[in-house]
């Protein structure tokens, strides 16, 4: 069998972008496309210097990575600041690469272009070939060769065009500098200020590629799966280069089945293959993401069409039709997980093994869905790949943000175009679920005080979703992110940006009062990286250092940062003075600006995942720093989590048990088991005071079918009164915390674990008697910690390695086992041969505990 040295195919016809074998020429003609990308150089110009390739200067040429940026290039050749870098759309860049044509196939070769950012042309030998205004199209360019020749790409400045005007906005957002980027198809990256650092996109940013050169080479592979009572069905169109003289014996394979396919043309096949009681592909956290080898036998032949999965997704908009949750395969499932930025802002992809990392800390984090923004990209099929493995829903807006955007024919024509090859480039994978016309578009107009007549633009009402059910009818379409309700920023209706809790300062209370029913983005907070990131990747722990400030995400004309609003949350969650802690226990400032962030994330998803909640999901905003520092990210930039993911990481659990505080009712404990499986365990609750001193505690067991949900009152499972909450304060509190520990009966292995302390400004330190024994097996290090008093936040702190779980609470008298993964350093090297040697803190813990 002929397969790829992946599992994976673009739908155009070749193999993932980020795993194409090397350009070389085989000794044999190959039906799939081979990458261009080898021997490229790039040279930038004042704009307009060159007008064409005759005009180049002999010097100054660097050497350049196809697919990458003009960035990357500079970066390679240690010329990129990061933190200070040039302004690249104000000049002209180009790219060269010398070619050799195709003696066999009478010179012709068809290359395709994935993406040039953004005003380009294609030149061979001198002459142009093709214009492209837009970053997100793809093209294809016939070339007759026989010989050598020089293959030119050119990226022409954007300023001239961003200073002209064509037509007059509604309303001008402060979001994107310039506003008249509203005209230009390329990504906003790099044009928020106060976001993330100003790299501007420039290059062939997506692979350049030839098609195969065989006779029998593949153009395009286009593969759809559907499911139709307990059956899977596969559909496969596949075109070829060149006109097939004989009708070769063709067949499909996949799951166990068989069946042939049709030729519709001399350059086209086509059919369909039903698998009788296909294994549905589920996100991780509601079974197994389950994917079938697809296999093509094309006369003698075999080819390797990769793996595809199987699928339904219905959008459940509650019983007033307010509200917005999906259901896969009619499950309903809570989607949780975070906003992705960028791989790698530079390059806007990064390479596989750091994908496959970023999708492993998302896994591992209990995530099941990323939402890609309309501030972003359009991400690359190995992106695709890696979440349709992972079991991660992605929800995908259009390229759109913020602007009233251009109604003209070619703009539309363009868009369409875009939108097209988009939805056909990921038709076959079904980690794709959502689609959506843009980020706060309509959210941006309302705020001017428009209408929603005045506001409407049919790009994202009519075009798109028409667009949408044409090529993907087995996904959801949303109009806009936010939408829904009288203010399409609402939280009751439809879908909402939630910053209640963070952004706008409001208390936990208003979690439950905002009556959230899918938040695509929320709690964002500036949060602190660990230590070694601190001094690795930013060089200071001091947050008044202009590099820390550097870092730190703003809105753009506003008098406060997401400094501030973490800042806003210690005082009012610990009663501590963040002004005063960063001079006088700078150390105690870091700890309690990580903790209350993985405090609120706890509280904020056991709300809303209770039964009885109306909240069909919530996106943390954001998932991964874009530069080392105290960013958006529940990951930094090096890819270490923060306390916030580790919080996460228990919170967002598939089996799960969050406590709520209900006032003069006491605490409900909410089960959540989202497995397919039943569950039965029991179910304990232990009330300490002193952190140490039982004062009350019970226990029952629990019997949980399959995705069920079940709340119970602590005081019905005491069965007695205690003021859980010290709401009724009938004299001194009568203890700490109170910690509930679902445990699986048969083994008694927990499960999960929740905690609430009636008064979390009880931050009294005291010696809590931790101990740690250093311990290494075959799997590598770990640590065993165990603590005579409870201790609050522990964490554990070492240069080269990362502790998993960390920012958790330690029950006394119950030892728990930390493992320790080496981590990478600054340059991306793993400490492999150093030792475990690091320190042991908890927010409540009077000394640090070393260790070995």
């Amino acid at each position: 069998m002929r397969a790829l040295p992946t599992d994976s195919i673009d739908s155009r016809g070749g193999p993932a972008e980020a795993e194409q074998a090397p350009h070389a020429r085989p000794r044999e003609a190959s039906v799939w496309p081979r990458a261009l990308d080898t021997g490229w150089q790039c040279l930038s110009t004042r704009a307009g210097a060159c007008a064409s390739p005759a005009d180049w200067p002999a010097e100054g040429w660097l050497a350049a990575t196809v697919p990458g940026t003009v960035a990357a290039a500079w970066r390679d050749a240690g010329r990129l600041d990061i933190g200070h870098p040039p302004p690249l759309q104000q000049d002209d860049h180009w790219y060269r690469v010398t070619i050799e044509g195709d003696r066999e196939n009478g010179g012709v070769r068809r290359l395709r272009l994935h993406g040039l950012a953004t005003l380009a042309e294609v030149w061979l030998d001198g002459v142009k070939r093709l214009d492209s205004d837009s970053m997100f199209v793809a093209h294809d360019l016939d070339i007759a060769l026989e010989g050598r020749a020089t293959l030119a790409l050119c990226f022409r400045s954007l300023a001239p065009l961003l200073a002209a005007r064509r037509g007059r906005a509604r309303w001008r957002p402060r979001l994107v500098n310039p506003p008249t980027l509203r005209n230009v198809r390329t990504t906003l990256l790099g044009h928020m200020p106060g976001w993330c650092p100003s790299v501007e996109a420039v290059g062939p940013w997506r692979p350049v590629e030839w098609l195969g050169d065989a006779p029998h080479a593949f153009d395009t592979v286009d593969v759809a799966t559907a499911v139709e009572g307990d059956d899977g069905v596969v559909s496969l169109t596949l075109t070829f280069v060149h006109e097939q003289a004989a009708a070769a014996r063709a067949q499909l394979a996949c799951g166990g089945a068989q069946g042939a396919l049709a030729w519709r043309d001399a350059r086209t096949l086509a059919g369909r293959l039903r698998v009788p009681g296909a294994e549905r592909w589920w996100p991780h956290t509601h079974g197994a993401p389950t994917l079938h080898a697809l296999t093509l036998q094309l006369g003698d032949e075999t080819f390797d069409l990769g793996r595809v999965g199987f699928r339904t997704i219905e959008a459940d908009h509650g019983d007033d039709g307010n509200g917005f949750a999906l259901r896969i395969n009619g499950t309903p499932v809570f989607c949780r997980g975070a906003c992705w930025t960028s791989a790698d802002l530079v390059t806007l992809a990064g390479k596989p093994d750091e994908l496959a990392q970023w999708f492993a800390l998302a896994r591992d984090a209990g995530m099941n869905m990323l939402r890609v923004g309309g501030t972003m990209v359009y991400e690359s099929d190995a992106f695709y790949r890696l979440a349709d493995e992972h079991g991660i829903l992605i929800w995908q807006d259009f390229a759109f943000a913020n602007f009233d955007y251009p109604a003209d024919e070619a703009f539309i024509a363009s868009v369409t175009r875009e939108a097209t090859q988009f939805l056909a480039r990921t038709r076959r994978h079904v980690s794709l679920a959502v689609t959506c016309g843009g980020s706060e578009i309509d959210q941006q107009a309302a705020m001017f005080g428009l209408t929603p007549e005045q506001r409407e633009q049919p790009l994202f009402t009519q075009q798109l979703p028409a667009l949408v059910a044409r090529e993907r009818p087995d996904i959801r379409y949303v109009t806009n992110s936010p939408s829904g309700g009288v203010w399409p920023f609402g939280t009751r209706a439809g879908i909402t940006h939630y910053y209640g809790v963070s952004a706008y300062q409001r208390p936990m209370s208003d979690v439950r009062r905002s009556d959230v029913r899918f938040a695509a983005e929320c709690l964002a907070f500036a949060n602190i990286p660990d230590d070694a990131t601190l001094h690795d990747g930013l060089g200071t722990i001091h947050c008044h250092d202009p590099r820390w400030k550097a870092a730190v995400p703003r809105d753009p004309g506003s008098g406060w940062d997401f400094d501030d609003v973490r800042d806003h949350y210690v005082h009012a969650v610990y009663g501590h003075e963040s002004a005063r802690l960063r001079y006088e226990d700078p150390q105690r400032f870091l700890d309690l600006g990580r903790a209350v962030v993985a405090e609120l994330m706890t509280e904020v998803f056991a709300e809303w995942r209770r039964a009885g909640s109306r909240c069909g999901g919530a996106l943390v905003w954001q998932f991964q720093d874009l530069r080392p520092g105290a960013g958006w990210g529940v990951v930094d930039s090096l890819r270490r989590p923060k306390s916030a993911w580790h919080a996460l990481a228990q919170a967002l659990k598939p089996v799960h048990i969050g406590i709520t505080d209900e006032g003069l009712n006491g605490l409900d404990l909410h089960i959540v088991n989202e497995t397919a499986k039943p569950l039965a365990a029991t179910l304990e609750l232990l009330c300490l005071r002193d952190g140490a001193v039982k004062v009350a505690e019970a226990s029952r067991d629990v019997d949980l079918g399959p995705r069920g949900a079940h709340s119970v009152s602590a005081a019905d499972l005491l069965g007695r009164f205690f003021d859980f909450t010290h709401a009724y304060r009938f004299g001194p509190r009568p203890h700490d915390v109170t910690i509930a520990t679902l445990r699986e009966r048969a083994s008694g292995d927990i499960l999960a674990e929740a905690f609430h302390l009636p008064e979390k400004r009880a931050l009294e330190r005291h010696d809590l008697g931790i101990t740690a024994t250093l311990e290494q097996s075959s799997a590598g290090w770990q640590l065993v910690l165990q603590a005579q008093r409870f201790a609050r936040y522990v964490y554990v702190a070492d240069a080269h390695y990362v502790a998993t779980p960390n920012w958790f609470h330690l029950v006394p008298g119950r030892a728990r086992t930390i493992a320790l993964t080496p981590a990478s350093g600054a340059a991306g090297r793993p400490h492999r041969d150093a030792p475990p040697e690091g320190e042991i803190r908890a927010i409540n813990a009077v000394a640090t505990v070393f260790y070995p």
